[in-house]
């Protein structure tokens, strides 16, 4: 199985629009794909694929219930589905991962157990038989680097990074390399970059200066993505994929529109090849 987090330390560089097509773009491939979102402050992929009712019901069973071991129900009612994704939607209880999996880490040690609060995820998932189920496992945590992206990282262990090309978006990327390499040691596990992807890129020659440097310092930019308000802010509006939007929501196809697509879809295959070199 193919799985990896959509990561920026910035905000709004389209973490969430970019994961959410490039699953997508897997389900046109015919794979089968899970995404979870783990992003309670926006619960964007939620709102996005229009998989957020339950977010604000605390009756509702959730996926931190799952990793703390107290499940109201089982694995497979969690998850919603949208466009033939399968998503874990988020839920506000999330805004507490961290206070309820220290807990539980208390709890066990106070039993002499070993319970590490960083592997939960993973163990749920693989409880789960996720592994087995899907082609693809996408995850969208927050932006800040709290438990939840220990979590997501430590299930995944690779890396989608959406990158503003700029200077600021240069440090940033630096700023995770520093990350990861930290959390590498933390968990004790090795963690791949799929890809860097620039985003809202418009071929200015400062732009192409740290494209450049990006790719001097080693990182994988297999494609550019151009800005293209008017449809993403479109797919918010209608809560779908670019794809959809596109197929049902556009009176005619415009052809930069249709290039973005043709780019995810070419992303996306380069991240299966990318994985399947590395196993």
């Amino acid at each position: 199985m193919l799985a990896y987090t959509v990561y920026s330390e910035a905000g709004g560089v389209g973490k969430t629009t970019l994961a959410a097509n490039l699953a997508k773009a897997d389900v046109r491939a015919g794979k089968d794909v899970l995404m979870i979102d783990l992003d309670t402050q926006e619960a964007s992929l939620s709102y996005l694929l229009n998989v957020n009712g339950d977010r604000d019901d605390e009756t509702a069973d959730s996926l931190l219930r799952h990793m703390i071991e107290r499940p109201r129900g089982d694995f497979e009612d969690l998850i919603k589905s949208s466009e033939g994704i399968d998503i874990i939607p988020a839920h506000n209880i999330l805004e507490y991962a961290s206070k309820h999996l220290r807990r539980r880490e208390e709890e066990a040690a106070d039993f002499g157990e070993s319970w590490n609060p960083n592997k939960q995820l993973l163990r749920v998932l693989r409880e789960a038989g996720v592994h087995e189920q899907y082609d693809t496992l996408i995850v969208d945590p927050p932006a800040s680097a709290d438990i939840k992206l220990h979590n997501a990282i430590h299930a995944t262990r690779h890396l989608v990074i959406p990158f503003e090309p700029s200077g600021k978006g240069y440090e940033s990327v630096q700023g995770l390399d520093q990350l990861v390499g930290g959390l590498e040691e933390q968990l004790g596990i090795e963690v791949g970059v799929l890809a860097v992807v620039p985003n809202r890129y418009k071929g200015m020659n400062d732009q192409e200066r740290f494209l450049e440097q990006l790719q001097n310092d080693g990182w994988d930019v297999p494609i550019k993505l151009r800005e293209r308000s008017s449809m993403l802010e479109g797919c918010w509006a209608e809560q779908c994929t670019a794809y959809r939007y596109i197929e049902e929501h556009r009176k005619r196809e415009r052809d930069h529109e249709l290039d973005t697509i043709e780019k995810i879809d070419k992303l996306a295959a380069h991240i299966r090849q990318t994985k399947a070199v590395e196993a």
